[in-house]
């Protein structure tokens, strides 16, 4: 696969700011900005020490699902055994289930750069007194309503319904976006009966029923609608955000530790740029085969058939800077006046955002 970054600039810049990089110190696992920040230190130095002129590794977490997916083409690029000689980073990649993994090993230092949902970097940033920054917003709108049945046309005909959410959901970007979604339609969310369950539970149980109702992102949604023919896409929830006319939906960003970024800002922006490089290749159309051969190969998706499907409709963006800024603040404005604690409690500070000045 042809890399688009020219790297022998990005390797040259980053080689240098690294040549005084040390080894790697424990993070102490404190949620403080201190913690965090101290823990960078030396984080990205050379994979064989003493030896500067060697890629940095980079220790790099994405969530499985649609926050993964646009990762896929740099993390099979970039790893140690496939990383091109001139590489200025290579990838120590660890796939996660949930959001909390991910929070945790930024906190404790484990990881320095990660794939998680935008609400939950805004609490984040919040708990480590500025611990982090966004680099990119990497995902918009991924949620869907399936039925088996005809029942549901609009967010109102939820009320009075049983609907079965994925436990995941519960406490981040999904519950609140459904909550904000029921409320603008007239529905309070205690006026519906959100069961919360794993999505293989939520799909044992529509599998198994005459009806049902569930909320699913993709690709979990794809590969219900893929398995029981008898169910039907009801509502996509991003078309239900753009009819309120409040700016874009984004779901997923990525994210690292602040101390991590003082340490190394050209290794950070050379990543910025390959990370824009690996969502074009996985959003062209052209490349649908080897995309979908890639996200199934990291475990970001069950197998190829559902990744080829899921893949157009994740929302595959890469927004930074301003547009970064723009469209994440509208949507925390959203989040902050429907629920305070939906994103720490406060919106972030304008150093939250990388590249802003």
């Amino acid at each position: 696969m042809k890399k688009k970054l020219s790297l022998l600039l990005a390797a040259a810049m980053v080689f240098s700011a690294l040549a005084g990089c040390g080894p790697k110190s424990s993070g102490s696992g404190s949620s403080s900005s201190a913690a965090v920040s101290s823990s960078a230190s030396g984080s990205a130095s050379s994979s064989v020490p003493g030896d500067a002129a060697l890629p940095a590794e980079v220790n790099f977490m994405v969530l499985s699902g649609p926050t993964g997916v646009g990762a896929a083409y740099l993390i099979d690029g970039y790893s140690a055994d496939s990383a091109p000689a001139d590489a200025p980073f290579v990838l120590n990649t660890t796939v996660a289930t949930e959001n909390t993994e991910v929070t945790n090993a930024l906190v404790n230092g484990d990881a320095d750069i990660a794939a998680i949902a935008t609400n939950v970097a805004a609490n984040l940033v919040a708990k480590t007194d500025g611990g982090i920054q966004v680099l990119a917003v990497n995902t918009l709108g991924v949620l869907y309503i399936l039925e088996k049945g005809d029942t549901v046309q609009s967010m109102a005909d939820l009320k009075g319904k049983t609907l079965y959410a994925p436990s995941t959901a519960k406490g981040a970007n999904p519950e609140y976006i459904l909550n904000h979604l029921l409320r603008e339609n007239g529905v309070e969310p205690d006026q519906v009966d959100i069961q919360w369950m794993t999505p293989q539970e939520i799909t044992a149980q529509i599998a198994s029923s005459d009806a049902g109702i569930c909320m699913l992102p993709v690709p979990a949604a794809t590969a219900l609608l893929m398995k029981d023919s008898g169910v039907r896409e009801a509502l996509s929830l991003s078309d239900e955000w753009d009819k309120l006319d409040q700016g874009a939906l984004p779901m997923g960003c990525v994210v690292a530790r602040t101390g991590f970024i003082e340490e190394n800002p050209e290794l950070v922006d050379a990543f910025v740029d390959l990370y824009g490089d690996s969502i074009s290749f996985m959003s062209d159309e052209n490349n649908s085969a080897d995309a979908a051969a890639l996200v199934a190969k990291y475990g970001i998706t069950a197998n190829e058939q559902i990744a080829a499907k899921a893949i157009p409709q994740c929302n595959l963006t890469f927004l930074t800077g301003p547009e970064m800024k723009e469209t994440l603040e509208g949507y925390y404005q959203v989040l902050f006046q429907a629920d305070p604690a939906s994103i720490g409690g406060a919106m972030p500070y304008d150093s939250f955002y990388y590249g802003v000045a």
